[in-house]
């Protein structure tokens, strides 16, 4: 008896010891632990997730979209709640065009909360849905679209995965276009069910941004360069359309071209926008402002006649004619007319060093023009003391130094629009606030503005330039390529800046091509270009034909 009195008492001991350790790991789990067991058990019932601002739109001048946000979905995993993650993986990825490991990967993880696919279109949303895939919800959220597509498209930009603007225009003002993001609250029962989705902090819409861009000019505009591209497979090439009275950009285009939809396929080096980020060597096209400045300083008229030889020896470098040709007496106008590299030399000449130097400066080359627009080229021009015993010979011409298109632009619609360098404008309204356009300063007369336009009307513009109905002017220009420090043999710049009408100027049209293979003038390969976007654009503008 007494030996079971004690085995029921050992029993008894044993009980008690086990539970004195039952309520000791009890109380340590309660007390020491029991703030991250509770933290750890909410994060498996309530989760906070971000509800992203609704960006603001992009649109033309006329109120087109060119940037919206749509709504969209972004579907969600509690992983802990996925019943068979494997064949759960394999039915969403199916839906979502995803890659199953991927998928996987997020309803496997350990996490109270985990994205499976952000920014999906509403159908898609809605075909994950009707799955009923447990541990898997959606939430809204948006997504940006870019309606003209491919079409201005290294202009806009484009906007992560984060929602920042990653380049162009979205960059630019991602500040004003941006919304302000919220936070919800989603709470879930053990079966993961919802309970409740409570509002954290509400979501703030961005502020639209509106162009001068017409959309329309735009698309016609990008239809030209990719004629242009399939035609001679250049390396790049930009055209820009301005109104020359205002400095209003009408179009901004570049090639080849980017859809902003999906960069998944585009070069980093595609991502520039050709107009204000491309340097390069103007050539012929310059031989306009170094006449300006002589017309302007009153050493030359345009009758002034000068004895042109077929080349001129400037120091150490003797310059010729692009064709070869025998002494002739030119006009200035003449020299104009036929792109004369030794009579456009003899002018600089004229001006001296200093001088040309101060006009090149005036013309707005080697600073920025300050377009609304991100990373802008400001070319390189040198200063009058960093000249050699040559600079006289080859800046005059458009060589030995840089400028983008946007710089020549601002120039020649000085010298339309009667001689005011105006900053070319962009954006023309914040959150329907207008933007001022610059009052621009005068750098020539009208009189000699004038003068620039009747000399490049009647022989800049080449046949090939011709607008029916309208009378244009302009230059073309032909310049060999710089290829590691050196004037390329094979590789050239064709471009060609024109305006119509030429005696009321109201369209500016410059088209830049970067190396074209099969033909490299500025007469055969730009110029045809700008006939046809201008053929375009003035009639669509209302503006009266001049012939």
């Amino acid at each position: 008896m007494r030996l079971i009195e004690k085995r029921v008492g050992l029993l008894f001991a044993a009980f008690a010891l086990a539970f004195c350790v039952v309520m000791l790991r009890a109380a340590w789990l309660q007390t020491v632990k029991g703030g991250e067991f509770s933290a750890d058990a909410r994060s498996q019932q309530v989760a906070t997730v971000e509800v992203p601002g609704i960006r603001g739109a992009i649109l033309d001048r006329r109120g087109n979209a060119l940037a919206v946000s749509e709504e969209a979905a972004t579907v969600f995993a509690t992983p802990y709640q996925v019943v068979d993650p494997p064949k759960t993986a394999r039915k969403l990825a199916k839906v979502l065009d995803a890659p199953e490991d991927e998928v996987l990967q997020s309803l496997t993880a350990e996490s109270g909360f985990e994205y499976v696919a952000q920014k999906i279109d509403l159908v898609t949303a809605d075909r994950v849905e009707k799955l009923g895939l447990d541990g898997i919800g959606i939430l809204p959220a948006s997504r940006r679209v870019y309606p003209q597509e491919k079409d201005g498209g290294r202009l806009i930009g484009a906007v992560g995965d984060d929602g920042q603007g990653l380049f162009g225009i979205e960059q630019s003002q991602n500040d004003v276009l941006q919304g302000t993001d919220g936070e919800v609250s989603i709470t879930k029962d053990a079966l993961g069910q919802e309970i409740s989705r409570d509002v954290v902090t509400g979501a703030a819409a961005g502020h639209d941004v509106q162009l001068t861009i017409d959309g329309r000019i735009q698309a016609y505009t990008e239809k030209v360069l990719r004629d242009l591209g399939d035609k001679y497979m250049p390396e790049d090439a930009t055209a820009i359309v301005m109104d020359p009275s205002d400095g209003d950009v009408l179009a901004m285009g570049s090639w080849p071209p980017i859809d902003p939809n999906d960069l998944s396929g585009a070069d980093p080096d595609e991502l520039t926008n050709m107009a204000t980020g491309f340097t390069y060597e103007p050539g012929s096209t310059f031989k306009a402002f170094t006449i300006a400045g002589a017309l302007q300083d009153g050493l030359v008229k345009p009758e002034t006649t000068l004895d042109v030889p077929p080349e001129i020896k400037v120091a150490d470098r003797t310059i010729g004619e692009s064709h070869p040709v025998g002494y002739r007496t030119l006009s200035v106008a003449d020299i104009l007319a036929q792109s004369s590299n030794v009579g456009t030399v003899m002018i600089g000449q004229r001006l001296g060093e200093n001088e040309f130097g101060r006009w090149v400066s005036r013309f707005g080359f080697g600073r920025p023009t300050g377009i609304d627009y991100p990373a802008e080229e400001m070319g390189i021009v040198p200063s009058p003391k960093e000249y050699s015993g040559s600079s006289i010979g080859n800046l005059p011409i458009g060589q030995g130094l840089s400028v983008t298109p946007i710089q020549m632009m601002e120039g020649y619609a000085a010298i339309a629009n009667g001689g005011i360098l105006r900053t070319p404008r962009l954006i023309e309204s914040v959150d329907g606030q207008p933007v001022q356009r610059s009052d621009g300063e005068r750098v020539i007369s009208r009189k000699t503005s004038g003068q620039l336009r009747t000399m490049l009307e009647e022989g800049g513009t080449g046949t090939r330039a011709r607008i029916p109905g309208y009378t244009a002017a302009g230059k073309t220009g032909t310049a060999q390529k710089v290829v590691d420090g050196t004037y390329s043999e094979s590789q050239y710049i064709a471009s060609f800046v024109g305006f119509a009408p030429a005696d009321d100027p109201r369209l500016l049209v410059s088209v830049i091509v970067d190396d074209p293979k099969g033909d490299y003038y500025g007469g055969s390969v730009a110029a045809p270009a700008f006939g046809q976007i201008a053929s375009f654009a003035l009639p669509y503008l209302g503006i009266a034909p001049t012939e």
